[in-house]
């Protein structure tokens, strides 16, 4: 019960200045500060009660956990308890940083694997590689233990030791490795790079702890290379983060003094506008900003603000639609509460929220979105028209790139991944692969269908899909007797071939094994640079940045 005192005592005395606003607000917000108190004391009488009474022992972890949970489900996604034991991931988030091996590992078969080292980290430097199965961590099994209760075996606190015993794939051979954790910061800039004819890339994939620094560092190592005649900025993916870093990415292109978002809440008193502190590290090099579905919170600040200033071009897709801002506060047994406190509004004065949490649930429980007939119209510095309420919408939208069937069977069930893992056995004399020019041969890839030729990788075509669809809605409208000669004639026509799917999507098919062999030679940054040569995105925002009329002209209000 002194856990159900201290939450009751948080509840009531969090936080100082909702006490003060309190204090001067009108009749309507003391009765709800009086319907609050009301309810805390039913809710402690009725858990007293509970405890007393109920048939069987109640665990007051899990009860108030979900009692928790529950209460904050009704109100948006982003406010969460944060319990003493996710304290770590949670820091892991904000920070890139925590102690352990610096590997990725998941499940595969009923066994946990190392997916990935990463590149100088206490795994890849004691000799860990991709495909490895996690055997033993410090004399304790790994049998029938999931990913996440090996990834806490792992991790712990840096310089101390730990003994993890593995079964090395193809070979069988198992291994003991003894080593050191270390701290590990998991780079948000993993790569960095001239692309061709004076573009420069620079991926950033979360807004963690010095996102800024180290987007700014990649753009004056690229200065320092040659002559930049453009600049690609790939914010696809990325979660956002920390509201410090979206100020200090924006200042690498937006010159000091200039407000580049405004948050505003409950609490007036805390409300903030954040302006650009320095001076910028280029105002002049045509920038091309490439986001899509996955690019959010920090995210759209910048690609918002990157529009709004009409520094460049965003390419891609509409980004998610996260306007909103979180802070945590203490609770209790080392605990915090993430909460969501502000809206942000971006230079335009948008602000770019799609969902309306405020608003009734529909019927599956799910909050609306902002109707269009709601969305309020803003400008941009020259003029340009952009509009609230959905997200960052680029400049120019571009459709979502998508993988045949055949090619998302091969990835699921992990084919590529293993093809490579032998392919890495094979030539284990190569110490170096240059990601620029690596191409797997055609020999190569039919040594890869011959590889899979026994291996269960089925799949339903699209076209399949229709067929099996328009059957069964003819069987139900009593028109298949009549039709199914036709049908089956159909379907025997249709049947796909592997082989022809093979052939017909041999380059995306070739293209991952080459990124995910590379991998196992260079790491993520390896990855990253065979991933770019077959990607359209970017082969447009090359475009685009390469043609000065074209680039001007998306930046110039139409008369």
């Amino acid at each position: 019960m002194k856990y159900i005192v201290a939450l009751t005592l948080s509840i009531l005395l969090f936080p100082a200045s909702i006490l003060k606003a309190q204090e001067s607000a009108k009749n309507n917000n003391v009765d709800r500060y009086s319907e609050l108190a009301k309810n805390i004391e039913i809710f402690t009488s009725l858990y007293r009660e509970l405890n007393s009474y109920y048939v069987d022992d109640v665990d007051p972890n899990k009860v108030m956990l979900d009692a928790i949970n529950g209460m904050l489900e009704e109100l948006d996604p982003y406010t969460e308890y944060i319990s003493a034991a996710d304290i770590d991931e949670y820091q892991f988030q904000t920070t890139g940083k925590y102690g352990g091996i610096g590997a990725t590992i998941s499940e595969k078969e009923g066994m946990v694997i190392i997916r990935s080292p990463y590149e100088g980290s206490p795994a890849q430097k004691a000799g860990l590689m991709a495909g490895d199965q996690i055997i033993e961590v410090d004399g304790l099994s790994a049998d029938k233990k999931n990913s996440e209760e090996i990834r806490q075996l792992l991790r712990g606190q840096p310089n101390t030791n730990l003994t993890i015993k593995v079964k090395r794939a193809i070979t069988g051979q198992v291994l003991t490795f003894t080593f050191a954790r270390e701290e590990i910061n998991v780079g948000n800039v993993p790569f960095s790079g001239m692309l061709n004819n004076g573009i420069g890339y620079i991926r950033l994939d979360q807004f963690t702890e010095n996102a800024g620094v180290n987007v700014a560092n990649a753009l004056k190592e690229l200065k320092e290379k040659g002559e930049l005649k453009g600049l690609i900025l790939d914010l696809r993916g990325n979660p956002g983060g920390l509201l410090n870093e979206a100020v200090a990415v924006s200042n690498v292109f937006i010159d000091k003094g200039n407000e580049v978002v405004e948050t505003r809440g409950k609490v007036k008193e805390a409300n903030n506008k954040y302006t650009t502190p320095a001076k910028a590290i280029d105002l002049n090099i045509p920038l091309a900003v490439l986001i899509n579905r996955g690019s959010a919170s920090a995210s759209e600040i910048v690609s918002g603000v990157i529009q709004d200033f009409d520094r460049g071009i965003i390419l891609g897709q509409t980004t998610f639609g996260k306007g909103l801002v979180q802070i945590t506060r203490p609770l209790p047994y080392k605990g915090k509460l993430k909460v969501t406190t502000y809206k942000y509004y971006i230079p335009s004065g948008r602000c770019i929220q799609a969902i309306d949490y405020s608003a009734a649930r529909n019927e599956d429980g799910d909050a609306p979105s902002i109707p269009d007939s709601l969305r309020k119209t803003f400008y941009t510095k020259a003029g340009r028209i952009v509009k609230d309420g959905a997200g960052i919408e680029p400049d120019i939208t571009l459709s979502v790139q998508s993988y045949a069937p055949i090619t998302i069977s091969l990835i699921t069930k992990d084919l590529i991944f293993d093809y490579a893992t032998i392919y890495r056995s094979k030539h284990s004399q190569l110490t170096n692969l240059d990601p620029q020019t690596f191409a797997l041969t055609d020999a190569e890839y039919e040594e890869f269908i011959k590889f899979i030729e026994d291996k269960d990788y089925d799949y339903t075509t699209k076209t399949e899909k229709m067929l099996y669809d328009l059957i069964s809605t003819a069987k139900n409208e009593s028109y298949y007797d009549g039709i199914s000669d036709a049908l089956k004639v159909l379907e025997g026509n249709m049947k796909h071939d592997k082989n022809q799917d093979l052939i017909k999507h041999k380059e995306e098919i070739k293209s991952l094994l080459e990124s995910e062999i590379a991998s196992r030679y260079g790491y993520q940054k390896a990855r990253i640079q065979v991933e770019l040569k077959y990607d359209d995105e970017v082969r447009k925002a090359i475009e685009v940045l390469e043609s000065s009329n074209q680039y001007k002209s998306i930046l110039t209000v139409k008369k």
